[in-house]
């Protein structure tokens, strides 16, 4: 089975979307599947090319068995949504043309960056081959939920256009329950909408002991560690964890952030404006360095702003965490929560609620029996969201679809 895989974000990138599609690309792979993935030339999250790439307008490359194209787009370091819409809409037109020349039984397109399934969309029609839509976010509603964009008429625009590729798609692949059931409410039938939800790498992701060089480097030997491994967004509410540190009594307890994104520079402004001494801020590591500098946390810290958008979201840290034992913070409502609170892998706060989220950091650091507890219940959570697994599941899918097209 030959798969057209078109995502802005793939490996060397870190970020989750590059993390799911290579992992799940790879396990098709072993599948017997000829993987084909059209994306950019990597430079998230800082809008620049990473070194040793240039942007091109076609180049192409293998990574372990994955045929990988990559596109010219628009890229710029900037913060700007007007910026970034040039950048999605280019990666639309050209990953839409090199599509073209691509041999395929189906095509794939994710979002959140919704201008891959226009292409996806596009080219199903042009080479009448079915298309599926993995659904990793609600967009634009998220972009409405961060204060992006406004409400207007261009968002009433935008919102109609995404129904309009629900209802075209052959299929939608969502990562959450709750993602079907706004699709359902919305109108779009359930019999077309699978679940395959995020999981972890269990080879790259698995219990260690803590680095003891990251921890000499960091000079956090004798303290509880708390991590953010990840995008520094405006979803992420990163503002409101560093403006409540100073509220922790607790002296040896450390803040680790390791990663960039648009809001980066505002924390670590938050941060230096108010002294507040019992924070670390790295730039991001490279994939394969994660899973060492997770080594040293003593739990994972997964936060996002408090509003009923995010209520659908289940952030991939979770799982990573959950394999690496790291019992969980998490500032989200909705799915997650029920998920980790179900699996007892962690402890749940209100997001931007900083006297909640003071009480269960110190929970956390003080209560030694609950953290075993909650170190046991990462292991069953881990063990139930395998992304070999889920792979499996959803490359059995996308056959369904071939099937069913002829």
């Amino acid at each position: 089975m030959r798969v057209l895989f078109i995502t802005d974000n793939f490996p060397p990138e870190v970020n989750a979307p590059a993390t799911r599609t290579f992992e799940h690309c790879r396990e098709w792979i072993q599948q017997g599947g000829e993987i084909t993935v059209l994306t950019c030339v990597p430079n998230f999250p800082q809008g620049r090319v990473y070194e040793g790439y240039k942007n091109k307008l076609w180049q192409s490359e293998y990574m372990e068995g994955i045929r990988v194209v990559r596109v010219w787009t628009f890229i710029k370091p900037n913060k700007g949504l007007f910026l970034r819409i040039l950048d999605y809409m280019s990666f639309a037109v050209n990953s839409f043309l090199a599509g073209l020349r691509i041999k395929t039984d189906v095509i794939i397109a994710t979002s959140p960056q919704f201008f891959t399934v226009i292409s996806a969309f596009l080219l199903s029609r042009t080479k009448r081959k079915p298309w599926i839509f993995e659904l990793r976010d609600l967009w634009p509603a998220s972009i409405r939920a961060v204060g992006a964009m406004k409400a207007g008429r261009i968002l009433r625009m935008v919102e109609k256009l995404e129904l309009f590729m629900y209802r075209k798609s052959n299929l939608i692949i969502a990562l959450t329950e709750a993602f079907k059931r706004d699709l359902i409410r919305r109108g779009i039938a359930p019999e077309k909408i699978r679940v395959v939800p995020n999981g972890s790498n269990r080879e790259l992701f698995y219990p260690r002991d803590k680095d003891v060089a990251i921890l000499r480097e960091l000079n956090m030997q004798n303290e509880f560690v708390i991590g953010y491994i990840g995008t520094h967004g405006m979803a992420h509410g990163l503002d409101f964890i560093v403006e409540t540190i100073p509220d922790i009594p607790e002296g040896d307890i450390r803040f680790l952030f390791i990663g960039d994104g648009a809001v980066k520079k505002d924390i670590v402004k938050i941060a230096s404006d108010r002294r507040i001494q019992r924070i670390c801020f790295l730039d991001p590591v490279l994939k394969g360095e994660v899973a060492r500098y997770m080594s040293v946390i003593d739990a994972a810290l997964v936060p996002l702003k408090k509003s009923d958008i995010f209520k659908t979201v289940i952030p991939s840290k979770i799982f990573e965490a959950a394999s690496m034992l790291k019992p969980i913070l998490l500032g989200v409502e909705g799915e997650a929560m029920e998920i980790v609170r179900g699996y007892n892998a962690g402890l749940c706060f209100e997001p931007e609620n900083r006297i909640d989220f003071v009480r269960k950091v110190i929970m956390l650091k003080s209560d030694k029996k609950l953290y075993r507890k909650l170190q046991k219940g990462c292991g069953r959570l881990a063990d139930d969201f395998d992304r070999s697994r889920l792979a499996l599941k959803m490359y059995n899918h996308i056959a369904e679809v071939v099937n069913e097209a002829g």
